[in-house]
């Protein structure tokens, strides 16, 4: 008997470490197909809007004037562009934490591990570019190369999420991976191959700033605002510069700390000696004394198991809802409404740039994700469990669904309101063709059978 609870015991252990994985990875899943939802919603919205008989309201909406004036710095622009170059700063902070939060502590902690969904992530973004440059014809419609290159992870779990258990979780995992890295790598793209005139000055003093951030964390300065102040700072420096400010965002998230302030050990200390007081004072406090001494207590509890989460961790947990369910939706509400009147569908049918951005995502997505996995598999990457070739077809088509990113891109990349047009059509349409045959690819897979030695999701 007792020789079996010592084996019970690294099995708990095991399945404990496990649980740590695995809920936040669910959390995350189940929080982006949810906000997929609103997505597309947001999107349909934007479209239906724009071909409507107030298509002049919408318009007039986004070009609304806004100013923010601080004295020393002064900011007057569109709701468009506090959409894309401020609200969409946070989402890709969001991004720079989720790759950081995978590369410390997640699927991506060992070398043998990244390997995979990095070389999937790289295939998925050569391949594209490569068709993509190959269909489009001229200067101007090249331009855009970019654009095929990111996988929109909202969209694409939402799909997902339709399969239930048909999808593993160590399939939503790679998808999950892949469309991070290739999130990152459209940021790159952006900061290098989209800022047309760079001035040196601002630039220095956006990457003090930044480096300021670790520095503070290293004295122990704990309030939030601190760090809001200087990445406020960092960004405003780094818009003056002419670099793209969502830039920032990524490199936020990476410097966010992954470590507590305080360790489990710490909190059940004072959560002990809290309690103790707590069960030996029961009932309303006598006196006012005793009331100040209860609430000190608790106040103190409260604070010590806030700071006994990481700063990842919490800013991730409080940021998805907002990132998923109003920062993302508005984005698409805003970059969506394309007018389909006027024969602007047979324009866009007509040209090579539409053209391109559809193979880019239909065909390039899945062939180059495809590709990038074998590589790594039988260069010695370690392959998932459960995962089959089937599984990694289906996922690849649904890479293709490059709504978000690929939106951002086109709106830096085309200057031209014909050829945005033309590529905003080509990124619809090839979303919603990539979206079907993910969809219908792994519908056509058998239910994934459960380990019994891997923990539920509902564990």
């Amino acid at each position: 008997m007792a020789r079996d609870q010592t084996a019970a015991a690294p099995d708990a252990a095991r399945q404990a470490q496990l649980r740590r994985f695995v809920r936040p990875v669910q959390e995350f899943i189940d929080t982006e197909s949810s906000g997929g939802v609103v997505l597309v919603a947001a999107a349909l919205l934007a479209l239906v809007w724009a071909n409507s008989p107030w298509s002049g309201a919408y318009h007039d909406l986004l070009e609304f004037p806004l100013v923010i004036d601080l004295g020393i710095f002064r900011v007057g622009a569109p709701l468009h562009f506090w959409v894309n170059d401020v609200a969409m700063v946070i989402f890709f902070f969001l991004v720079g934490m989720e790759i950081k939060r995978e590369l410390v502590v997640g699927e991506l902690r060992t070398l043998r591990r990244v390997v995979v969904p990095l070389s999937a992530a790289l295939g998925g973004m050569l391949v594209p570019l490569g068709l993509f440059l190959l269909v489009a014809r001229g200067a101007d419609a090249s331009a855009g190369w970019g654009v095929p290159m990111a996988t929109d992870i909202a969209f694409a779990l939402g799909v997902v999420a339709l399969l239930g258990p048909r999808v593993s979780t160590q399939l939503k995992v790679l998808l999950l991976a892949a469309a991070i890295f290739d999130d990152l790598g459209a940021v790159l793209v952006i900061a290098v191959f989209y800022t047309d005139v760079v001035e040196v000055g601002p630039l220095l003093i956006g990457l003090a700033l930044l480096g300021l951030v670790p520095v503070l964390n290293r004295l122990g300065v704990r309030p939030v605002t601190s760090y809001v102040f200087a990445g406020v700072a960092a960004w405003a420096a780094v818009l003056k510069s002419g670099v793209h400010p969502t830039v920032v965002g990524v490199v936020l998230g990476l410097l966010t700390p992954w470590r507590s302030w305080y360790s489990s050990a710490d909190f059940s200390g004072v959560a002990e000696r809290t309690l103790d007081y707590l069960r030996a004072h029961p009932g309303s406090p006598a006196s006012v004394n005793g009331h100040d001494q209860r609430t000190e207590a608790l106040l103190v509890l409260s604070e010590i198991s806030r700071e006994t989460v990481a700063p990842l961790d919490r800013l991730e947990h409080e940021l998805h809802p907002w990132v998923a369910f109003a920062i993302v939706p508005v984005f698409a509400w805003a970059n969506a409404g394309v007018s389909l009147s006027g024969g602007v569908v047979g324009d866009a049918l007509g040209s090579s740039l539409t053209w391109a951005i559809a193979a880019g995502l239909v065909l390039g997505k899945p062939i180059g994700l495809i590709t990038g996995y074998a590589v790594a598999v039988r260069w010695g990457g370690e392959r998932p469990g459960g995962v089959t070739w089937h599984g990694v077809l289906g996922i690849g088509m649904l890479a293709g669904i490059g709504f978000t990113i690929a939106l951002f891109v086109t709106d830096l990349a085309y200057g031209d309101p014909a050829l945005l047009t033309q590529a905003k059509v080509g990124i619809l349409a090839a979303s919603l063709v990539s979206g079907a045959a993910g969809y219908l690819t792994l519908l056509g897979m058998r239910g994934s059978r459960r380990d019994p030695s891997s923990p539920s999701l509902s564990d």
